[in-house]
């Protein structure tokens, strides 16, 4: 028999107390039997990884945290299209079969789509992050969210442009280190400057991990003042 080709599992198998990732079992007897596209299967199961290494109160995500995904983009280039096209046939397939839930977030002229685990506890999560008052929605689509992302990619993506997977390890890294209220103020005081980068957001923080924080902007921030991020999220933040 021929050897598979590369992405093998090592002599020792996977190691005894690996990290798991949850997936539903309803997946595996009613979904994954229908679906005939590999960019739906490989996106629907990265999708449940990213969303498995996230914290219960931050699980959603945007199209560019897959698309920061080095080992999902070079299996999604094997298939017709390449990885970009895969990327976004496999989410739309995610959520049109009602796997994935997507919420349209169009603010300032701008439009961005965040995903989550379409189950009760992601319409919840959906639902509080924008202040939605709104029903399960058909077809897996909750449209015209107003609110702010509590999300360091949704607001990369709505306030600076696309995130190259070289800058999403940063995001993350400051998504995982700093207080959520320290980079919204950070994003809103680039934004009030017109200095659209995050090189420029990046030094604010590092400021104010060395010095503290500006607690006039993390005050006009809660008070929801700026003008480009709505700071109405703040009281949900802080739960």
């Amino acid at each position: 028999m021929a050897e598979p080709a590369g992405g093998t599992v090592g002599r020792g198998g996977f190691p005894e107390g690996a990290r798991a990732t949850p997936v539903p079992s309803l997946f595996f007897s009613d979904v994954l039997p229908a679906i005939d596209d590999e960019a739906e299967l490989l996106v629907t199961l990265y999708a449940f990884y990213l969303l498995g290494r996230k914290r219960p109160a931050s699980r959603f995500f945007v199209e560019s945290e897959l698309r920061a995904e080095a080992p999902l983009l070079r299996a999604l280039d094997r298939l017709a299209g390449g990885a970009d096209e895969a990327l976004r046939r496999g989410l739309a397939a995610a959520v049109r079969r009602g796997t994935l839930l997507r919420a349209v977030s169009r603010r300032d002229g701008k439009s961005v789509d965040l995903f989550a685990l379409h189950s009760p506890a992601g319409l919840e999560l959906l639902r509080g992050v924008a202040g939605l008052d709104a029903v399960e929605p058909a077809g897996g689509v909750i449209e015209a969210i107003t609110g702010p992302l509590p999300n360091i990619f949704a607001l990369y993506e709505a306030n600076i442009g696309v995130i190259s997977p070289l800058l999403a390890e940063q995001l993350r890294e400051a998504e995982r280190e700093l207080p959520w209220p320290w980079i919204e103020a950070a994003f809103r005081e680039a934004v009030a400057l017109n200095r659209r980068n995050w090189r420029y957001i990046e030094r604010i923080l590092e400021r104010w991990r060395s010095e503290g924080p500006d607690l006039e902007a993390l005050r006009r921030t809660a008070e929801g003042e700026s003008r480009g991020l709505a700071g109405r999220y703040w009281r949900h933040v802080q739960r």
